[in-house]
């Protein structure tokens, strides 16, 4: 299945180049590897090359780079090419017929893009698709992204809001804490929750997987339980019914009032995101507070959030950061670069020749093109 892989680095280049071009997408500040990965990987026998400025986003100038062991060449020309963001359709006009590109590519979202590497003769690994079973804990950077977005959403939302997260006991009294909620329990869940508590703030979560319960409470928070459960595959939430979605919007808005900040992350994969927080529900929250909508990417879990825009609507501010991971971009690419290392080390053999095993669970279901073929 990967044969050709195989072939076409060893016949090309005596060593299999890894190209890291800069990212071109508005706003993306991360950089695919780093200086520490790119040491990890040449010492494996890889050879690095990174466009210049590719880190310049993150704060890695070239020089970084280049006492890392790595040259700065032309990333697009490269046997493996990383990336963060998906490509342009220029971008893929770049890459030369047999590469290997690895990164956040959409499949779900934006189907075209496989037909268009796949027409372009390039195989594939898209990040989000990689499986998360124990063996690609490190490889998983929807979750290491997910970190970041949640504890910087806490952080917007503290700025935003009128009123302190934690108590303050001072002469002139005592300032009771903010209480927080947070819709969606899952890595950036938890990390907001966490990161809610570290401020002082009055916690609770809710999802509707049920199991997810008792790390909300090995956090300090509260669950709220609406009595509705959902547990899906691959440690996301099914679909709910229309009933099912119903009744959780009723029984929300009855609870959303009681908080100062709301915190959503509900994604369905491949689907809009779900409706959580209903126009009903911010207007009877009491006014200064905060919602940040971190699912925005996909039309956002509240009724009025306008994706990338921060808006007050009944004087309840609501905030749709879109890719919140790349305004903390050091931190964020080298968890990133983090993952993509641990990917490639799967690929390659002890003289750094790419030899992907076509029976490798992780491999397989992230690979959406094969050299022609599409999955």
């Amino acid at each position: 299945m990967f044969d050709a892989l195989r072939v076409n680095a060893s016949q090309d280049h005596p060593d299999t180049r890894v190209g890291v071009p800069r990212e071109s997408r508005a706003g993306e500040r991360r950089v695919a590897l780093v200086p520490k990965t790119v040491e990890k990987l040449t010492g494996r026998g890889l050879r690095v090359v990174v466009e210049s400025g590719a880190g310049v986003g993150a704060l890695m100038p070239d020089e970084m780079f280049i006492e890392a062991g790595a040259a700065i060449e032309d990333a697009w020309d490269a046997d493996v090419v990383v990336k963060v963001a998906p490509p342009t359709d220029e971008e893929i006009g770049r890459l030369r017929r047999g590469a290997v590109l690895i990164g956040f590519l959409a499949p779900q979202s934006d189907p075209e893009i496989a037909t268009k590497l796949r027409e372009a003769g390039v195989t594939a690994f898209a990040m989000e698709s990689i499986p998360r079973i124990s063996r690609a804990q490190s490889m998983d950077a929807l979750s290491s992204q997910a970190n970041v977005a949640g504890y910087k959403a806490v952080l917007l939302a503290a700025e935003l809001s009128t009123r302190f997260f934690p108590m303050l006991t001072t002469a002139a009294g005592t300032v009771k804490p903010a209480s927080a909620l947070v819709l969606g329990v899952g890595v950036a869940g938890l990390q907001a929750l966490a990161t809610a508590r570290r401020l002082g703030a009055r916690t609770t979560g809710y999802d509707v997987r049920p199991e997810v319960a008792d790390q909300v409470r090995s956090l300090g928070a509260r669950w709220l339980d609406l009595g509705i459960e959902a547990a899906g595959e691959g440690g996301y939430a099914r679909e709910l019914t229309e009933d099912e979605r119903a009744e959780q919007k009723q029984r929300l808005t009855e609870a959303i009032s009681g908080f100062d900040v709301v915190i959503t992350t509900a994604l369905v994969p491949g689907r809009k995101a779900p409706i959580l927080v209903t126009a009903e529900a911010v207007k009877g929250m009491r006014p200064g507070s905060v919602i940040v909508d971190l699912a925005g990417e996909t039309g956002g879990n509240c009724e009025l959030t306008e994706p990338g825009e921060v808006v007050v609507r009944h004087d309840v501010t609501i905030a749709a950061p879109l890719n919140l991971p790349a305004t903390m971009p050091e931190h964020a690419s080298e968890l990133y670069a983090r993952n993509v290392q641990s990917l490639l080390e799967l690929m390659v053999n002890g003289q750094g020749r790419l030899t992907p095993d076509s029976d490798d669970e992780v491999l397989v279901r992230s690979c959406i093109t094969r050299e022609g073929d599409h999955r």
